[in-house]
């Protein structure tokens, strides 16, 4: 692939001498990969690069296509070679110290904004459990502009990367970032002060993130994937966290997997806590992937 030195060739063929690469290494949509790889190095919308087609490439083209093109060779996520990923409103950095964000997710911080009651609260606390990236936390901030924002998660790399996304998004001084691997929540957190939570927490089964797809096991933080023997473990953790430290009223937010039909499994460990109206919510995809539910007032 991309050995053409002189007499450069129009880009179209580098695009499709890219992609019939990609193809033979068994790279998953190896056309949106390298159109995606393309769209960056011309600075256009991928829905553009067919205005471009008919252009010769230039070395630079060429070059810069030609190393990212070998990085999803080796199974390397788009994600973390483009470095920057789009969720809702925003683009954040992506690297491997955190989960790239999934579009999933975003219907979960929906669920959380279409929250009406939630919403006539002056200036709700949320509390985003796991925040990786920041996707979850940082949305929030810009979508629910009263809200206070806290960002929770175990990892320094993940919480270093959140804070660079919060800097580069002018959300700093909205969101605030806590390490709870050396601080437990309950020794900052008065009971009875958080009006929701929520989070997409490591779910998948220690066993299973033995044998996920290469693009993931190899690539992604495993801290980030692997939720215990049933994949529940941190989830219960922030269920018994959430009944402790939502007000009355106040809501949890989960996303979870749907294969292992784990919000049907945790609905009645919710309810076992005092939630009450604790829902299954289906994705974007029709899969049972959500699970809310909110405290009694009064409790």
């Amino acid at each position: 692939m991309l050995t053409q030195e002189t007499n450069l060739e129009q880009i179209k063929w580098y695009i499709d001498s890219s992609v019939n690469f990609l193809m033979r290494k068994g790279i998953d949509d190896p056309k949106l990969v390298v159109e995606y790889l393309a769209s960056r190095i011309l600075r256009c919308k991928r829905l553009e690069l067919p205005l471009f087609y008919a252009k010769q490439a230039t070395p630079r083209f060429c070059e810069v296509l030609k190393r990212g093109v070998m990085r999803a060779g080796t199974g390397e996520p788009i994600q973390y070679i483009l470095g920057e990923w789009e969720f809702r409103e925003l683009t954040l950095k992506v690297d491997k110290r955190a989960l790239i964000p999934r579009p999933e997710t975003e219907a979960l911080v929906q669920l959380l904004l279409d929250d009406e009651q939630l919403g006539r609260v002056q200036a709700p606390v949320v509390l985003d459990y796991g925040t990786g990236t920041g996707c979850i936390a940082l949305s929030v901030a810009k979508e629910m502009p009263n809200a206070r924002v806290i960002a929770v998660d175990v990892s320094d790399d993940a919480l270093s990367l959140a804070r660079e996304n919060a800097a580069a998004l002018g959300l700093e001084s909205r969101v605030g970032f806590v390490n709870v691997s050396t601080v437990d929540l309950a020794d900052i957190l008065e009971p009875n002060t958080i009006n929701a939570i929520i989070s997409n927490p490591p779910y998948i089964p220690s066993a299973t993130c033995d044998v996920l797809e290469p693009k993931v096991k190899d690539f992604e933080p495993r801290l980030a994937l692997d939720g215990g023997a049933d994949g529940m473990d941190i989830a219960k953790d922030i269920i018994e966290e959430a009944a402790m430290l939502l007000v009355g009223g106040g809501s949890l937010y989960l996303e979870l997997s749907a294969e292992d039909n784990q919000p049907e499994l945790l609905r009645p460990y919710m309810e076992s806590l005092s939630f009450e109206d604790v829902r299954v919510v289906a994705d974007m995809f029709n899969a049972k992937r959500f699970l809310t539910g909110r405290l009694p007032i009064g409790l």
